[in-house]
């Protein structure tokens, strides 16, 4: 299968885990040999702001992202930050992803973003989703996600409830015509 890096993934209807369930994933890496890792870019941490994560680590939120929320990014590894930007912020430890999207994981990204230096648009997710090499494959191919381009405007938008509905029509996809039974003919 073709890779998957820089694209979104979107939850099928028939998705059971609810972790999963309604979501798109922008995937930051995916590989033969290495399987895939991705951000959930739909989901919100219960009321966790920008603005607290910065005081719980000791740093200076800036003015602008004082009541953005935080993203659930996936099941592992809860505990450690990823922030999803666009392209124009670079650091050592900067994945660029695409000429659009690059992803950080360091406190730098976060003073910068304090500063009000940071990336122009970003997205700060705790934990990531992550396949092992051919997982994602075969759910793919048993129908549990589509992919769609990604595009910042979908993925930094803030309105967090219709982002799985707004990917989908990227496809055009009308939910009412996806059945949650899948077969062979």
């Amino acid at each position: 299968m073709n890779s998957l890096t820089g694209e979104l993934l979107v939850a099928m209807p028939q998705m059971m885990d609810p972790r999963f369930a309604r979501s798109v994933v922008y995937i930051c890496a995916h590989s033969e040999e290495a399987g895939a890792m991705g951000l959930v870019v739909n989901k919100l941490l219960a009321s966790l702001t920008m603005d607290e994560l910065f005081a719980h680590l000791k740093l200076e939120p800036s003015e602008i992202g004082r009541s953005r929320p935080v993203h659930f990014g996936g099941p592992v590894e809860p505990g450690r930050g990823f922030v999803l930007h666009t392209a124009d912020y670079r650091e050592e430890a900067t994945l660029p992803v695409s000429e659009e999207f690059a992803v950080t994981a360091t406190l730098d990204i976060l003073r910068a973003i304090g500063r009000g230096e940071g990336p122009r648009r970003n997205l700060l997710a705790l934990g990531y989703a992550g396949w092992a090499p051919g997982q994602l494959d075969a759910e793919m191919q048993a129908n549990g996600w589509l992919s769609v381009e990604a595009d910042a405007d979908l993925v930094f938008d803030l309105d967090i409830d219709n982002k799985w509905q707004r990917a989908l029509g990227k496809l055009g996809v009308d939910l009412t015509m996806l059945s949650t039974d899948a077969g062979n003919a």
